[in-house]
Order: structure tokens, then C-alpha cells, then sequence
């Protein structure tokens, strides 16, 4: 599937604050201008059945940005592509690179159509420098997942929401990085949200003047022929299938996710009383009980505590006991089980 991306008006490397590109009324970003652009792609690929959504405008920046001229001018840019092309999904990105709609809960978007509206957000552990460095990890991941619901995650329960660019540096020296995926990734499988990775291309034929430049983000090696990193691809694993899904899901269960590996806890074959990391497509399900007891759904095991820095256990004692191990939710960022 496609999705057509408004990027820069000027072509160039993206994305400076005061580049000209980046808000309505810039040097380079003249609004009739760009939304008879918008109408011309959206009427080139109509008909064109994998080409799924129109993204109106990349990364929404700089000095000129405000709310008001937001709902003006994607308001219009929306109904233009709908009318061009009444059958891709209109996606709207927010301010600050792609990194605030907060203004969107209390001032809904006014548009003549329904049921293909999708709103879109970035995210990169440069997105907050600060927080990953100084803080706990746990806390910072916290503070960062409160700063993706209050900028954008909300929509979530009235649209779809699209995490259209985020990504590592994938030589894995970054610690900021390297602290930030495991929260992204947490988020992303939690809340189900479809997905763009920045980036395929593992270099550039010219980027700011440097000819064959490098690409760390990048999936592919910078020859392009092997894939720069394997153990971050069994991370995107899980989060490249659906998880929950549109209409009534007869069979609802959870998976306990490892989001450092990308795996998901099984029941040991070699050993049923004992749990073990594997493929999430291999997971056996887990039900979460009300009373905090975390068990292997239509077996009699449930997940025990045996002493402090010992391993847990599966057992059919814990289930009728639930005093002996009650799992729940611990850390500000809400991402790790413990019991006492």
C-alpha cells in the first residue's frame, strides 16, 4: 500500500525550523500553490487501488505556525483531496514536527466527509533529547508516552492514528536511542497503531552536498543489498501483524511482550513449570484476571513468584491461591510486571 507524502515545497533536505518550507505563508509554501498540488496527485492516482491515502503536509514547523491558520488551511487541503479522489484516506499531521494535535480534543476538524480521516505523529528519541539523557529510563518513557497521548495519542479513540516516522540509528551505539525504541515499541504493539519506519535506503546518491552519504536510520546496508541490522527487525516483528483488529474479536487474549528482543513469554517446552522468550506467533495466551493473576488462558497455570531474584514458575497452586503471586503494573512508564 501507498501513501503520497506532501513533503517540502523547495526541494532539499527536510527539515529545517526556518527553511521556508514549513508553514503556510513561508517563502516556499504558498497555500493555492500547494493545495493545486494536492488536487493534481490526488486526480493522477485516481483509480489507482494501492495508492491508500494522501499525507497533506510533512512536519508542520517554524516561526509562523499557529492553530487558527491549521484549521483553515488542512481543512481545505482535506476537502480537496476528497474531492479529487474520494477514495484514499486523508491524513493530517500536526505542529511542532509532527508532534502536537493536542489543539484537535477541544476544537474537533470540520470536514464534509466521515470514515477516512486518519491523523499522523512522529516521534525520535531526538524529538527529546533532554528527557532520554538525564532521566531513569522508566521515567523518561513515562513522561515521553504522556507526551504522545496529550500531543496526538488521544485520537486513538475516535480515529485511527498513524506513527508515520520513527526510527533508531541501527549501528546501536545511540543510548538515547537505545532507551527510547523499547518505550516506542511498547506503545505501538499496546495500542495497535499502523506504522511507517524511517528508513529503507541505507545511503543517498547526494544529501546536503555529500555524494553516497550514509543512512544510520536505514533498514538496508548503504550498498542497499543486506539488511544493516537482523535483531532489529525481530523487533518490528509483532508490531508488522494486527493485534486487535476492526469488528468483535471472539477470541481476546494478551501477549506479555519483550520489546528489547521483540519476543513474547511462552511456556517452556522443555520444561512446562518454567516460562521462556520466543516468537509472539508461537505465544501461547495469556488471560490478566481481575484479581491481578496472570494465567495461561484454558490451562489451570498461572504465573508464580518463587523469592527475590529467583525465576518464576507456572503452577495449577498459584491459580487456586492468587495470594502467591499477584502481577501488576509497575514503573511510571507502566511497562514492567512485579510481585511482592
Amino acid at each position: 500500500m501507498v501513501i503520497l507524502d506532501n513533503h517540502v515545497t523547495k526541494p532539499g533536505w527536510c527539515c529545517g525550523y526556518d527553511d521556508g518550507n514549513g508553514f503556510f505563508g513561508d517563502t516556499f509554501f504558498d497555500p493555492a500553490t500547494w493545495i493545486a498540488g494536492l488536487t493534481k496527485i490526488a486526480t493522477t492516482f485516481k483509480g489507482t487501488s494501492n495508492v491508500v491515502g494522501m499525507s497533506l503536509r510533512n512536519e508542520l514547523r517554524g516561526p509562523k505556525q499557529n492553530v487558527d491558520a491549521w484549521f483553515k488551511y488542512m481543512q481545505q487541503g482535506a476537502e480537496a483531496v476528497h474531492e479529487a479522489n474520494p477514495e484514499v484516506l486523508v491524513i493530517l499531521s500536526g505542529l511542532s514536527y509532527d508532534t502536537d494535535l493536542s489543539f484537535v480534543r477541544s476544537r474537533p476538524v470540520n470536514l464534509t466527509f466521515t470514515r477516512k480521516l486518519v491523523f499522523e505523529i512522529h516521534r525520535y528519541s531526538f524529538t527529546n533529547t533532554n528527557t532520554w539523557s538525564s532521566k531513569n529510563p522508566n521515567e523518561a518513557c513515562g513522561e515521553i508516552l504522556k507526551s504522545i497521548e496529550d500531543g496526538g495519542g488521544f485520537n486513538l479513540r475516535d480515529f485511527p492514528v498513524f506513527l508515520s516516522e520513527f526510527g533508531i540509528d541501527l549501528r546501536g551505539k545511540n543510548v538515547n536511542d537505545n532507551r527510547y525504541i523499547g518505550c516506542i515499541l511498547g506503545w505501538a504493539a499496546e495500542n495497535d497503531v499502523d506504522w511507517s519506519i524511517w528508513t529503507l535506503q541505507g545511503s543517498y546518491y547526494l544529501r546536503e552536498g555529500v555524494v553516497g552519504m550514509s543512512e544510520y536510520y536505514g533498514v538496508l546496508d548503504s550498498d542497499w543489498d543486506r539488511v544493516r541490522s537482523r535483531s532489529f527487525l525481530q523487533r518490528l516483528s509483532l508490531i508488522q501483524s494486527p493485534l486487535q483488529g476492526p469488528g468483535s474479536q471472539p477470541k481476546v487474549y494478551n501477549l506479555v511482550f519483550h520489546p528489547l528482543t521483540g519476543l513474547c513469554m511462552l511456556q517452556s517446552i522443555l520444561d512446562p513449570t518454567k516460562v521462556t522468550l520466543g516468537l509472539c506467533n508461537e505465544s501461547q495466551p495469556w488471560s490478566y484476571t481481575p484479581d491481578n493473576t496472570l494465567r495461561l488462558k484454558d490451562k489451570s497455570l498461572c504465573l508464580e513468584s518463587t523469592g527475590s531474584n529467583a525465576p518464576v514458575k507456572l503452577s495449577n497452586m498459584s491459580c487456586s491461591s492468587p495470594n502467591l503471586s499477584k502481577w501488576q503494573t509497575t514503573s511510571a512508564s507502566n511497562m514492567l510486571l512485579a510481585a511482592k
